[in-house]
């Protein structure tokens, strides 16, 4: 589904992404796991072309993506849930939906209002409410449906339980399996080890830019040397 080879990316001369190379395979949900600053969400804005990677491959939907603007990448399929949600206040949940609607795509089915209300309870009764006077955790589910209204084959979610309250994170595990029972890869970016041991299948580890660990997230909660050496706070 998406292969990263070898990946580079600069924040003017600051050399963030030293090669990092990973892979997903469809149907999956991948964790990339690290301490804050290690470079989880310049590998996401790598991806869906916020940050112009310098070099390395970003294989998807049979192109290499790297170096693409934003707006063709998502319309390949890729989805992108940003950190910061960034959802438009004014708007209601409705319309914040419809912000994000695209064209289905291939013979897979394409996500309603009415599908992501199943999936998001929370948004179903709050239909006609205002972005801005939804909690954090709610505008966090608001930006994973808008953007799944993009029908997006595969979803990148960068830190999408921090801040969050136990509730609202078990909400947001249970949701990630549907999605992955629908069919839907996931790219995580994550440090709550225990979220991510609850959802993900394979998990990739960061430090200073480079992937140090990759394996499934069974091998990692049994690996106590790589989780005090790059996880622990």
């Amino acid at each position: 589904m998406l292969s990263v080879e070898n990946l580079h990316s600069y924040y003017g001369r600051a050399h963030i992404l030293q090669g990092v190379s990973f892979a997903i395979a469809p149907g999956e949900v991948l964790v990339l796991l690290g301490r804050n600053g290690v470079g989880k969400s310049t590998t996401m804005k790598s991806l869906i072309g916020l940050v112009r990677p310098a070099r390395g491959r970003i294989d998807f939907a049979g192109a290499d993506i790297a170096g693409w603007e934003p707006h063709r990448i998502v319309r390949t399929g890729l989805g992108y849930v940003p950190e910061e949600r960034r959802i438009f206040s004014d708007l209601t949940v409705l319309e914040n939906l419809e912000v994000g609607r695209q064209p289905a795509r291939g013979d897979r089915p394409a996500w309603t209002h009415e599908r992501l209300f199943a999936l998001f309870p929370n948004l179903a009764v709050m239909r006609h409410r205002p972005g801005g006077r939804m909690s954090g955790g709610e505008q966090q589910m608001l930006t994973i449906a808008r953007t799944l209204m993009g029908n997006p084959s595969l979803i990148l979610l960068d830190e999408p339980s921090e801040g969050l309250s136990p509730l609202i994170v078990e909400q947001m595990a249970h949701a990630i399996l549907a999605l992955k029972q629908e069919g839907v890869t996931v790219l995580l970016a994550e440090q709550n080890l225990h979220f991510a041991a609850r959802v993900a299948d394979q998990a990739a580890v960061i430090e200073k830019g480079r992937i140090v660990w990759t394996g499934t997230m069974t091998a990692l909660r049994d690996d106590e040397a790589t989780r005090s050496a790059y996880l622990a706070v």
